[in-house]
């Protein structure tokens, strides 16, 4: 199983599911405060800078909700300067895979994808456990 780097906002029922999920399909995490961490620009743009910029925002932040702030009207530079303002604004969780995939939300299909194609790659091949194809005598 995979060790999972995942970034949540502390005490979110949401991220708790999310988590529970994860850790009883037998991967291990290792979690870290989203709001606490130190984002730079280029840290947030590692994980954000594939999407379209209003699909980088957690879309139930007090701003983004109550219509303060509307991600599709935001340049990319606009919205990452609010993010590193206000870190509640970024999507989460932010969740990162053993072969450095990362994936900005929770979508359990997109997550089960990566998750069994790292498990697929890592299953033993056919051959002698000494690493010889075919098995030669020792």
């Amino acid at each position: 199983m995979a060790h999972i780097i995942f970034f949540e906002k502390p005490g979110c029922g949401g991220n708790a599911k999310q988590k529970a999920w994860l850790v009883a399909a037998g991967h291990t995490l290792d979690v870290r405060s989203l709001l606490a961490w130190p984002w730079t620009r280029e840290s947030l743009l590692g994980w954000l800078g594939a999407l379209p910029v209003a699909d980088w925002f957690n879309r139930a932040a007090p701003a983004v909700r109550d219509g303060e702030i509307r991600p599709e009207s935001l340049s990319g530079d606009e919205a990452i300067a609010l993010m590193l303002a206000t870190p509640l604004l970024i999507r989460r969780p932010l969740i990162e895979l053993p072969d450095g995939t990362r994936l900005v939300g929770f979508n359990e299909s997109q997550l089960r994808a990566h998750l069994d194609a790292a498990a697929a790659a890592q299953a033993p091949r056919e051959g002698c456990a000494r690493g010889m194809t075919p098995c030669e005598p020792a």
